[in-house]
C-alpha cells in the first residue's frame, strides 16, 4: 500500500471513530434506541450475566417474540457481538445506544443485584398504627419468595428516595413501580403466579384482612432500614382490580426535619415579601396547587420560620410528614372521629397563636379556618386549585360568605415542582432568538442571550434530574383584591388585578430557574402550561 493509500485509510478510520450511536447505526444498518426515553425490562436485562455485560458495554433492553434485544454501543466489535451471540440461549437482534446511556442501565442493574443481596436490611418491621406497634407474624419462614421480594423491593425505593411504591396487576405481571421525582419508573416484573404472595406479604405488614378480596383497604406499618439512619412509616392502600388486588405504598421518612423557605426554592423577593405576610398576627395564609406539586412541604417550611418560643401553636395534619420541635402536632384519625373540623373545634381551646390545617376539603373545615383567622388567629393551610386565584373562587363555591373570604385572606402561594437537572453531566446549549421569543424570555424580563442546559444522564441522577425544587405565585390579598372577593367577581377578573398589583405568573418564575440552569425549559412546559 502506497503512502498516499495509507494516508486515506487513516483518513476513514479516523472518521469512523468519530461517528456518534446514530451515524453507527446508521452505517451498519441498525435500529438506534434511546434508552431515557426507552424502559428497560428488567426480567430482560437479567437474561444475560452481568458481568459479560459490564466487559461488553451492552445491556438488554426487551423480548419481542422470543427474540432478546440487546443495545451495544460499538458494532463494529466483531468480537463482542459474537460471545454475547454464543452465550444468550434466545437469538439476539443487536440495537446501537449512546455508551453514556448503557452505562447508566448497567450501574442500575449492578445495584438492583446489590438491593437484592441486602434484602435482609430490613429490620424491625413495626406494622399498626402511631399509637400501637407489633412484631410481624409472616406466616412462614423469613426467606420465602414473596417475602425476600417485597423487602428488596422495598429497600430498593428507599435508597432512590421513593415517594411511592405501587404493585400493578397486569394481565401477565404484577409490575413494581417507584414513583421518584413526581415520575413513574418501572423496576421489576413479577411474575402472576407471584402476584398473590406479593400482596399478602403487603397485607400481612400493614394488619389488613388477607382473606378480603373484594373491597378496598388501608393500612400502615413502620420501619427502619439498617442502611439508613431513619424510621419510615409506610402507608398501605389495597385496591381491587379487573386483573386482581394491587397495593400503592407511600413511604414516609418520620426522621425528617421540616425545611425552610429557601430550601424550597423561593426566590430572595419573593421570600421576602412571605415572611412579611406570614409575620402578621392574624389572617390565613394558602398554599395551592394539584396533588403531588409540594404544598405541605411549603406549608412546613413557612411554619418553620414563624416557629418560635414566644407563639404557641398547633396543627391538625393527616398525615404528620415531619415533625417539627415545640409544635403540638394532631394527628387526623377518622375512625376515632378525629377529622380536620372537629380538630380544629378542639385546638381552638388549647390557646393558639398559630394554626396550621393540613388541607380545606369541605365547607365545614373551610369555614372553622377562616373564622379562626379573623378571630385573631394566624392560620396556615392548603387547598386543591389551579392558581392563586382560583383560592378565592374555590371557597365561594365551597359556601363561604364572601366578605369572610375577602377578609380572613392574607395571601395565596400557588406553585408546581420541577425536577433539578444534575449538575455533573448538564449540557449547554443555546435556542434561537425565536425560540426564546416564543418562550417568553423577553417577557419576564430575562437577557435573550442567555444560556440554557439541558439534561444528559449520568450515573449520579435519575436521566439527568436529581431531586425537585418548586416554582411559585404569589398572590397577596389587598383592598382591591379583596373587594373583588366580596363582589363575587370571576376568576379572570381577580387574575387581572393581581398581575396588575405585581403578581408574576408560574411560568415566569420558572423560567428564572431555567436561565439559573436548575431545571430545563421541557420540565417547565410539563408542568406549567
Amino acid at each position: 500500500m502506497t503512502p498516499a493509500e495509507l494516508a486515506s485509510e487513516h483518513e476513514r478510520r479516523s472518521a469512523r471513530a468519530a461517528l456518534g450511536p446514530r451515524e453507527l447505526a446508521e452505517l451498519h444498518a441498525l435500529d438506534f434506541i434511546d434508552l431515557r426515553a426507552t424502559q428497560v425490562d428488567r426480567l430482560a436485562a437479567e437474561m444475560l450475566p452481568l458481568d459479560l455485560l459490564v466487559r461488553s458495554g451492552a445491556i438488554p433492553y426487551r423480548v419481542v417474540d422470543g427474540r432478546l434485544k440487546v443495545a451495544i454501543s460499538d458494532p463494529r466489535e466483531i468480537a463482542v457481538v459474537d460471545e454475547l451471540r454464543l452465550v444468550s440461549s434466545n437469538p439476539l437482534d443487536f440495537a446501537v445506544a449512546s455508551p453514556l446511556d448503557i452505562e447508566f442501565e448497567l450501574r442500575l442493574l449492578a445495584r438492583a443485584h446489590e438491593v437484592g443481596e441486602r434484602a435482609a436490611a430490613i429490620e424491625d418491621v413495626l406494622p399498626g398504627s402511631f399509637e400501637e406497634s407489633a412484631d410481624v407474624d409472616t406466616d412462614g419462614p423469613s426467606d420465602a419468595p414473596p417475602i425476600r421480594l417485597v423487602n428488596s423491593i422495598i429497600v430498593q425505593a428507599i435508597e432512590d428516595r421513593a415517594s411511592d411504591l405501587h404493585f400493578l396487576p397486569q394481565g401477565d405481571a404484577l409490575v413494581a413501580r417507584l414513583r421518584v421525582d413526581g415520575i413513574m419508573h418501572e423496576v421489576e416484573r413479577i411474575p402472576k403466579r407471584h402476584a398473590a404472595g406479593v400482596i399478602s406479604r403487603v397485607k400481612v405488614l400493614a394488619k389488613l384482612d388477607i382473606a378480603e378480596h373484594r373491597l378496598p383497604q388501608d393500612g400502615r406499618f413502620t420501619l427502619r432500614p439498617k442502611s439508613r439512619d431513619a424510621l419510615l412509616e409506610v402507608r398501605v392502600a389495597i385496591v381491587p382490580t379487573v386483573e386482581g388486588e394491587g397495593a400503592i405504598l407511600r413511604l414516609l421518612d418520620k426522621s425528617r426535619r421540616a425545611p425552610t423557605l429557601t430550601d424550597v426554592g423561593l426566590s430572595n423577593d419573593m421570600q421576602m415579601r412571605l415572611e412579611e405576610i406570614l409575620y402578621r398576627p392574624t389572617g390565613a395564609f394558602l398554599t395551592v396547587g394539584p396533588t403531588g406539586s409540594g404544598k405541605s412541604t411549603t406549608v412546613y417550611a413557612a411554619l418553620s420560620d414563624i416557629n418560635r418560643p414566644e407563639i404557641n401553636i398547633v396543627t391538625v395534619e393527616d398525615p404528620v410528614e415531619y415533625r417539627v420541635d415545640d409544635v403540638y402536632q394532631v394527628q387526623v384519625n377518622n375512625r376515632a372521629g378525629l377529622t380536620f373540623a372537629t380538630g380544629l373545634r378542639s385546638i381552638l381551646r388549647a390557646d393558639p397563636d398559630v394554626i396550621m390545617v393540613g388541607e380545606i376539603r369541605d365547607l365545614e373545615t373551610a369555614k372553622i379556618t377562616l373564622e379562626a383567622a379573623l378571630t385573631g388567629h394566624g392560620v396556615l393551610s392548603t387547598m386543591h386549585t389551579n392558581d392563586a386565584a382560583g383560592a378565592i373562587t374555590r371557597l365561594n363555591d365551597l359556601g363561604i360568605e364572601p366578605y369572610m373570604t375577602g377578609s380572613a385572606l392574607n395571601a395565596v402561594l400557588s406553585q408546581r415542582l420541577v425536577r433539578r437537572l444534575c449538575l455533573e453531566c448538564r449540557e449547554p446549549y443555546e435556542l434561537s432568538r425565536r425560540e426564546l421569543e416564543d418562550y417568553g424570555f423577553d417577557a419576564a424580563g430575562i437577557d435573550a442571550g442567555v444560556s440554557l442546559y439541558r439534561r444528559r444522564g449520568c450515573p449520579r441522577c435519575t436521566k439527568g434530574y436529581v431531586g425537585r425544587i418548586g416554582v411559585y405565585q404569589l398572590m397577596d390579598v389587598d383592598e382591591d383584591i379583596a373587594r373583588l372577593a366580596v363582589r363575587r367577581a370571576g376568576h379572570a377578573e381577580i387574575v387581572a388585578a393581581a398581575h396588575a398589583n405585581g403578581m408574576r405568573s408560574l411560568w415566569a418564575d420558572g423560567l428564572e430557574k431555567v436561565a439559573a440552569g436548575i431545571t430545563t425549559i421541557e420540565e417547565l412546559v410539563r408542568v406549567a402550561r
